[in-house]
């Protein structure tokens, strides 16, 4: 990835997905899913995924949703691919945390985190953020079958 300066319109955009990220149900929909959602399996995902009466369905839908609208706008140069990703790593955390899985939820729903992967695949910044992010990620998976 070319080096080049982040403008104040960059920056403002990165502060605004920051504070989407505080809302008070998006906190909690993010909490829920980074620290407490681990399906082993693409039917355990979908058991949230594709049950409306689940209480954690909206949750989960809008966390992969936020992160796929905040990739997107990378994707199509709205904000710096280079600021993005030293500001944001919770979108390659969920595409590391389900990278087991992703293959047999896209033969169910084959959109499902194409734009974090996307991003992830043009730009060596965010291959080198998500590859660290993977080791974290298989640490906390294989600590947590341990409990």
């Amino acid at each position: 990835m070319e080096r080049m300066l982040a403008t104040p319109a960059d920056a403002e955009i990165i502060l605004k997905l920051y504070q989407l990220r505080t809302e008070e149900v998006m906190r909690q929909a993010r909490a829920w899913i980074t620290g407490e959602f681990w399906p082993n399996t693409a039917e355990e995902f979908f058991a949230v995924y594709d049950n409306p009466r689940d209480p954690h369905n909206p949750w989960l839908r809008q966390v992969i949703t936020y992160w796929e609208m905040a990739s997107a706008m990378v994707l199509h140069g709205a904000v710096s691919a280079e600021l993005f990703v030293d500001c944001n790593g919770e979108g390659f955390f969920l595409l590391a945390k389900f990278a087991p899985i992703l293959d047999a939820i896209r033969e169910k729903v084959p959109t499902l985190f194409t734009k974090t992967s996307e991003l992830t695949n043009r730009f060596s910044a965010a291959m080198q953020r998500y590859e660290a992010t993977v080791k974290r990620v298989e640490a906390s998976r294989g600590s947590r079958g341990k409990k």
